[in-house]
């Protein structure tokens, strides 16, 4: 009876104080954790009690009830009915106290002194907000998983399914016959000398082999079950993947690709653990307790079956406790993991930026130092395990004690025998061997609930743009475009476009030019919906784009950006993918017409040429012609060009301008440019500057309009500025052609003692006649010209190169000018369209 005092009184204080220890976080809050001890100490003396019954009710032929063990007995008695009377009230408290008890009468960020009034705003509450717990909405999260599960279209999977739930039961049933089998073994030998037990031996090691993780049962139930989880991984898979597509583009923009492809990864990997944990684990393990409570109940007494019901019960209980604790430091160290990922991915996939500034040894620092912090939190996480094990470990021995003085008690007064004895060890033997792997799954299906939740958490993300309940697909017979009174802003706090109206008809090309974060941009991401205007509309042939499918607008515009990033595969993918179906000859067209086919033919791999990620072994002037020859093959009637010749040199540009006006001939196209000569031919432009279209016409009239108003509106300071540009750097290559010219002749004076007299009189006057660079070039620009016409026509003079017997610099203003008209005549044919 001392063993068992002992027993129940070190359980109970070590459970109570580990627990405490843990709510010292909680102080001044009524929590049942604080109940704990008494809990303890009253199912303790329950067990001690029966054992005080027995004695009395059925003692042993030569036990001696004294006046000392009545004392006792009355002692217990008392002890017993306060205990129960504490536990009673602390029960009660703990569901009718009121909320104002649980106020901390003091807070550790007062900042007033004696006597003041402390505030009353939010920010004196101590009370940190406790994180959810991985298991919470536990049915709600294993509802969303039941479609992964159960495959609805396969009849062969659903009969793998109903075959593994079959071999659980039967696995339960072996669990209970195996230690029971043993126990008859054990009273066949006692039974009497010379008996051979061998049927009993052999039903034995017939049970063994069923049984256990590698025994038939569990063998054939993991067979099963490859074909399930595969199943659910695809399915899991396949929809997240098809719900990121689906997402806009404000979803991808703020969000960091390579942490969503980890919370992918994990979360799609995840969900077959944690099913294959909770149906074939953790269920059968629970089930098994129950068994076992229901069997030695009936075969042994009541007693053996409590004793086995509150020690499994108590290891249950700290497992979920002390993991649950452990939550904070397994969250900690994910979030860590995931920033160290995403660091290292940002990195790698900026490599030229990074070779551009010299900045490795700071990437290499700063992945450093997130891999340290992530360590810090393994460390914690590591640690908060031990402790874990441990606490289960004496749970464990502590039931292990109490059952087995019993089992030894009773069969030592004749109640039970030798082989009931080995059966009770066994079984609860059999029993802590899936309650230790308890602890380890739960910790696992805990962390896999972390990572489903984060997957989860993407799946609930919705389209900020949606197509409406009977939405048609766009029918786009003339591609006739129309912005209506269009407001837009990307924060609330910032309007991006004001009231745009416009219109484009059929087969028209208009321009969008202006300063830099006009608007331009997001005028083409409203017209391919990556976005919904605030208010007004966007019309195609008269319908609202928010009423048709986007797949099918966006099937009809193509594409041409500024920045074209292509996929990591060969050339003759990525220019496949602006019709997926279409033959090698189209995409051999396609190229031909992007003046990129010969390009292509020279490479030693020819179109199956890898482009690297993003396209970064191919030149910035080749990626875009890759571009072009992909919108070309995509062949849609309305066309979007972001500055889709700004990667080309001058030459290709020229060859270009033929193919991209024969792919925008009758299809409507809006351009954006920064460089104005290339868009003079188009039938309207469109100048936008702080989300207001502030001019708009053709360039002839954008033009003639600043010169008759003797205003410089922006369009014409922007040409205006262009034309000085170009004079710069015409007058920048004279000026180096005169430079070496000085060198030469300054050669020439040096080597004059080796010639003539008359030589060197003629070097000598050659050099007093170098040209002068006009300075004309930095007038204003109304002093330049005299009519609209010649503002196109006339750009800033440029120095001449003397002829070698001239000793003026002065030229014929007629030959200046016949000239100056051939170079406007070469300039002016550089257009687009």
């Amino acid at each position: 009876m001392l063993a068992y005092y002992v027993g129940v009184s070190w359980l109970a204080w070590a459970l109570s104080l580990a627990l405490l220890a843990d709510e010292t976080q909680k102080f001044a809050k009524w929590h049942w954790v604080q109940y704990m001890f008494w809990i303890v100490a009253t199912l303790g003396d329950t067990v001690i009690g029966w054992f005080w019954a027995m004695g009395v009710y059925r003692p042993s032929p030569d036990a001696l009830f004294t006046t000392y063990d009545r004392i006792l007995l009355a002692l217990f008695i008392v002890r017993f009915i306060s205990e129960t009377s504490v536990l009673v009230l602390s029960v009660v408290h703990l569901f009718t106290r009121s909320s104002e008890e649980t106020a901390p009468l003091l807070t550790t960020d007062a900042t007033g002194s004696y006597g003041s009034v402390p505030p009353t705003d939010s920010s004196c509450e101590t009370s940190r907000e406790k994180e959810p717990s991985a298991f919470t909405n536990f049915f709600g999260k294993m509802t969303k998983l039941l479609p992964y599960i159960w495959p609805k279209n396969d009849f062969r999977l659903q009969m793998y399914v109903v075959l593994c739930f079959s071999l659980m039961l039967l696995g339960l049933a072996v669990g209970v016959a195996l230690p029971r089998q043993i126990g008859v073994i054990v009273n066949s030998m006692s039974a009497g000398k010379g008996k051979f037990a061998w049927a009993a031996v052999l039903v034995y090691v017939g049970l063994r082999f069923l049984q256990g993780g590698s025994g038939l049962i569990q063998t054939v139930q993991n067979w099963l079950w490859i074909p399930i989880g595969q199943y659910t991984t695809r399915e899991v898979s396949v929809k997240m993947f098809a719900h990121l597509h689906s997402l806009s583009l404000d979803f991808h923009i703020n969000r960091k690709t390579g942490e969503v492809l980890r919370v992918m990864d994990r979360g799609t990997s995840s969900i077959v653990q944690l099913l294959s944990q909770i149906l074939f684990q953790i269920f059968p393990a629970i089930a098994g307790i129950i068994v076992a409570v229901v069997y030695f109940t009936i075969a042994f007494s009541p007693l053996f079956g409590f004793i086995v019901f509150v020690t499994m019960a108590f290891y249950l209980f700290i497992t979920i406790a002390m993991t649950e604790w452990r939550t904070k430091f397994r969250r900690r160290m994910i979030d860590l993991d995931n920033f160290a990922r995403t660091k290292a991915v940002d990195s790698l996939l900026n490599f030229e930026t990074v070779k551009y500034y010299g900045a490795e040894g700071f990437e290499i620092n700063r992945y450093k130092n997130a891999i340290l912090e992530y360590q810090q939190a393994d460390w914690k996480s590591s640690v908060s395990l031990n402790l874990l094990n441990l606490a289960q470990n004496a749970v464990m021995s502590g039931g292990l004690l109490i059952g087995c003085l019993l089992a030894a008690y009773e069969v030592s007064q004749d109640r039970m025998k030798a082989g009931d004895f080995v059966t009770f060890i066994m079984y609860l033997l059999q029993l802590y061997a899936p309650l230790h792997w308890f602890g380890t799954y739960y910790r696992m299906i805990q962390a896999n609930f972390i990572d489903m939740e984060k997957m989860l958490a993407l799946f609930e993300e919705q389209q900020s743009v949606k197509d409406v309940p009977g939405a048609k697909d766009l029918a786009v017979k003339e591609g006739h475009i129309v912005f209506d009174n269009v407001t837009f802003a990307y924060d609330e706090r910032q309007t991006a476009l004001s009231g745009i109206s416009f219109s484009i008809s059929k087969g028209a090309t208009v321009a969008l030019v202006g300063p830099s974060g006009g608007g331009k941009s997001t005028i083409m991401r409203l017209l391919f919906r990556f976005y919904d205007p605030l208010n007004g509309h966007i019309y195609i042939d008269g319908q609202d784009i928010r009423q048709v499918r986007q797949t099918s607008l966006r099937k009809n515009i193509g594409v041409v950006p500024q920045d074209t990033v292509l996929f990591n595969d060969t050339i003759l993918y990525n220019i496949r993918y602006g019709d997926v179906d279409a033959d090698d000859d189209a995409v051999f067209r396609a190229a031909k017409a992007a003046q990129i086919h010969d390009k292509i033919l020279s490479f030693p791999d020819g179109y199956e040429t890898k482009v690297g990620e993003r396209g970064l072994r191919l030149s910035g002037g080749e990626k875009q012609r890759v571009a072009i020859a992909r919108t070309m093959l995509k062949d849609p009637p309305i066309i979007l060009l972001d500055e889709a010749t700004s990667a080309l040199d001058t030459t290709t540009e020229r060859h270009i301008q033929q193919a991209l006006s024969e792919m925008t001939k009758n299809r409507t196209t809006l351009v954006i440019a920064h460089r104005l000569s290339t868009i003079v031919n188009a039938d309207m432009i469109l100048v936008v500057k702080d989300g207001k279209v502030v001019e708009s016409g053709s360039h002839d009239e954008l033009i003639k309009q600043a010169i008759e108003n003797g205003q410089q509106g922006v369009y014409y300071e922007m040409w205006q500025k262009q034309l000085r540009d170009e004079s710069e750097t015409v007058n920048e290559s004279d000026a180096s052609d005169v430079e070496k010219k000085v060198s030469d002749n300054e050669e020439n004076v040096e080597s004059a003692d080796n010639k003539s007299p008359d030589e060197t009189t003629r070097n000598k006057t050659s050099k007093k006649a170098l040209p002068k660079i006009d300075t004309r070039l930095h007038e204003e620009p109304a002093q330049m010209v005299s009519s609209p016409t010649e503002v196109e026509e006339v750009p800033a003079p440029v120095a001449e190169e003397p002829e070698p017997e001239q000793v003026s610099t002065a030229k014929k203003p007629s030959q200046t000018s016949s000239k100056n008209k051939k170079k406007n005549k070469k300039k002016k044919s550089k257009t687009i369209f």
